[in-house]
């Protein structure tokens, strides 16, 4: 990964009544609302946790 590259993850669907462990890995990215943005460094273990949440975000290269 190159130095500085960053991701945009938008929230697009409530985290509630999921998976405990899916709710936590909204929090840690920084989203626990719908509409919400972070701009987070693209990283492998920032990659994975989307991965884990991808029903429930948009992302932006």
């Amino acid at each position: 990964m190159s130095e500085g590259k960053t991701v945009r993850v938008t929230q697009v669907a409530s985290g509630n009544g999921r998976k405990p462990g899916q709710q936590a890995t909204l929090v840690g990215l920084g989203l626990n609302k719908i509409g919400r943005t972070r701009e987070l460094e693209d990283t492998p273990s920032v990659r994975g946790m989307i991965t884990k949440v991808a029903h429930l975000v948009k992302v932006e290269d």
